[in-house]
């Protein structure tokens, strides 16, 4: 028989299912909070842990800002460029009957190169002479003719007018014929011959390189600053890479009068003596003079320049107020030395020499700046000055070739 409970039981029983739930919610609610509580507050104390962290010091190598005396010493690049240079070529078409040159000989202006075959243009040639002496001959008989009145004047002048037409006829063929035969158009080198015994030339094809050497220019270029302060005349140091060592001097000859408005830089000539042909056209070179002029310069390290789109900047070494940093401390129990720090400082620079930079604004002399290790520095930054190795700060640098 089924047991039914009595509605006063099931009143009884639905309050206390409810409690339960209440509770139920009510405690994981509590345990949900106090886990993302916890949770909460460590990441908390971390972030201020690793915000309030002190930042160790970047070890750097430093240098002191010096005062000294340089001369206003112009330098540029460029390069070196034949007085005369040019692609030997071939007016007419031919066939290469005979070569006259072998391959890096020194030639004198007109002297034969090369001669195509010009046997039909020679035949018309001797066609057109005979030619022009039968009318020659004509025209003198008419003008005999005329004095006597046995021919009109204008028929002699008809038998003249036949010869001269006839003379320039052979004068253009006799031109023709001579531009068969190539020949040098000025004194020099010539280069690699780059064509062959028998071999077809079209008119403008390439025969070979022929350089003037002796004397030789040099093109470069400086910036628009200095158009005033240069002069034709002037002695140039010139220096190249094929021939590390040595010095080469040439006179300014040249001065282009339009300043590029792109680079914003002007062209200059420089005429050198080159009577063993060391120097080559094409090669790259350095050019130096002196102005003359001297004046008192605060230089540093290139490598301590922070160059940047927006200005060039330093890091100034100086004391941290009033702290010891731990990181500096001594070693054999010696007291903890006084912390350093750097400060970023905007400067403007100058002329350089060798491994040196001129500082013209925002630099005294005496003072030290971190000369490596810049990428690790920002303003404030703690440092620990490490010398044993120092980058190079020559005004003359000589590198070893490895």
């Amino acid at each position: 028989m089924a047991r039914h409970d009595s509605p006063r039981t099931s009143a009884t029983r639905e309050p206390s299912s409810k409690k339960r739930m209440f509770w139920m919610l009510l405690i994981t609610g509590l345990v949900f909070g106090l886990v993302f509580g916890v949770k909460a507050f460590f990441a908390a104390q971390t972030n201020k842990y690793f915000d309030n962290m002190p930042q160790p010091p970047a070890t750097i190598s430093a240098g002191i800002a010096q005062q000294q005396t340089w001369h206003d010493t112009v330098q540029g690049v460029g390069t070196m460029v034949a007085v005369n240079g040019t692609q030997v070529t071939t007016e007419s078409p031919g066939v290469i009957s005979e070569i006259h040159f072998k391959p890096g000989d020194q030639v004198k202006a007109g002297a034969v190169l090369l001669q195509l075959n010009a046997s039909t243009e020679v035949a018309t040639l001797k066609s057109l002479e005979a030619t022009a002496h039968l009318t020659a001959t004509q025209r003198d008989r008419y003008y005999e003719l005329a004095q006597t009145k046995l021919v009109s004047r204008d028929e002699a002048d008809k038998r003249a007018a036949d010869a001269a037409t006839a003379r320039a006829q052979v004068d253009a063929q006799r031109a023709l014929v001579e531009r068969k035969t190539i020949r040098a158009p000025f004194s020099g080198v010539l280069g690699i011959r780059k064509v062959n015994l028998g071999q077809y030339v079209e008119p403008g094809a390439e025969l070979v390189s022929l350089q003037q050497l002796d004397p030789i220019y040099l093109n470069f270029t400086l910036p628009e600053q200095r158009l005033p302060a240069i002069r034709q005349g002037s002695v140039v140091s010139v220096q190249v890479d094929a021939m590390p060592g040595q010095k080469f001097e040439g006179t300014i000859t040249s001065v282009e009068p339009q300043v590029d408005p792109q680079t914003r830089n002007f062209q200059v000539q420089a005429t050198l003596r080159n009577p063993d042909n060391a120097l080559r056209p094409g090669t790259f070179a350095r050019v130096t003079f002196d102005q003359g002029s001297e004046q008192r310069v605060v230089v540093i390290p290139q490598t301590a320049i922070s160059f940047n789109p927006y200005g060039n900047s330093v890091y100034v070494i100086t004391q941290a107020p009033a702290k010891a940093d731990p990181a500096q401390a001594k070693p054999e129990g010696k007291p903890p030395g006084p912390a350093l720090v750097v400060k970023q400082r905007f400067v403007k620079t100058g002329a350089t020499h060798g491994d040196l930079i001129a500082i013209t604004e925002g630099l005294k002399p005496g003072e030290r700046v971190a000369t490596s290790g810049l990428l690790k520095l920002r303003n404030d930054a703690a440092v620990i000055i490490n010398n044993s190795v120092l980058p190079t700060s020559e005004k003359a640098p000589t590198p070893v070739n490895r």
